[in-house]
């Protein structure tokens, strides 16, 4: 089984920046790919950014492109969402997940379905 726990959620400006940490324990040596989730008030979970276990691809959704970065610290097991210049449809709450799929690794899988291991949750709110 594989623990995630989020963290770093909270409230920030328009314009500003903030760092949430998703961090695993337990079998995570069955892990190809981390991703972040999150659900806007009143919507639909949707996919924000992925990471193979290796670090070494990247995917983003149109909408955080270019804003937000996803890492990995390899030591510690623990996955960054690093989100700058946030505008308040940035609102959500945001789930990291695990993958034990292999093609996530290199396909960048944008899914909810493809995650079979997920966090609680961390909320990020950006005021106008």
């Amino acid at each position: 089984q594989v623990l995630l726990v989020e963290s770093g959620g909270g409230l920030a400006q328009a314009g500003g920046s903030l760092t949430i940490s998703c961090a695993a324990s337990g079998r995570t040596f069955g892990i190809y790919a981390m991703a972040w989730f999150r659900q806007p008030p009143g919507r639909e979970r949707e996919f924000v950014a992925a990471i193979s276990w290796s670090g070494t691809t990247t995917y983003y959704a149109d909408s955080v492109k270019g804003r937000f970065a996803i890492s990995r610290d390899d030591a510690k097991n623990t996955v960054f969402l690093r989100m700058n210049n946030l505008k308040p449809e940035d609102t959500a709450v945001y789930n990291c997940a695990g993958s034990l799929y292999e093609h996530c690794s290199g396909s960048g899988c944008v899914g909810p379905f493809d995650y079979q291991y997920w966090g609680q949750g961390t909320q990020v709110t950006v005021s106008s």
